[in-house]
């Protein structure tokens, strides 16, 4: 069967929200949908990506995590409270002031990755010269 269509799904617009463990693909992801997350990082980088996405563009919600899970010793991971679950869904859910700048934020940031991707944008413009880069360097050999 393959793997859902994640990114469709992010798309939708009945969707409000995403549980992200912080893969760096699932991060933009969400991102570039526009979304508020909540952050569930378990290892490696995902520490890093959960703090972009909380602490710098400010538009997730921390489940709590503080330790990375080692492969193989589940009992090394941070365990997960419903306290924190429940608590989480509530900020992101918030129609308050701070709720409603996260999902302000989210989709700004949603906004700009779409433009780098238009033609005309930032990252279709350096993808294409790029492209032309390489090229003009396999004339020269």
């Amino acid at each position: 069967m393959g793997w859902a269509p994640q990114v469709l799904i992010l798309s939708h617009p009945a969707i409000g929200g995403f549980l992200t463990h912080c893969g760096w693909n699932s991060t933009i992801e969400g991102i570039s949908a526009g979304l508020p997350l909540i952050t569930l990082p378990i290892m490696g980088d995902q520490f890093c990506n959960e703090k972009l996405a909380v602490q710098i563009l400010r538009i997730g919600v921390s489940l709590g995590a503080d330790k990375p899970t080692m492969f193989g010793d589940e009992k090394s991971a941070s365990l997960l409270k419903k306290e924190n679950v429940e608590n989480a869904i509530h900020q992101l859910m918030d129609e308050g002031d701070e709720g409603m700048e996260r999902r302000k934020r989210a989709k700004e940031f949603g906004d700009k990755a779409k433009k780098g991707v238009e033609i005309g944008g930032s990252s279709y413009s350096n993808i294409t010269h790029l492209i032309h880069d390489i090229i003009q360097q396999s004339k020269k050999m």
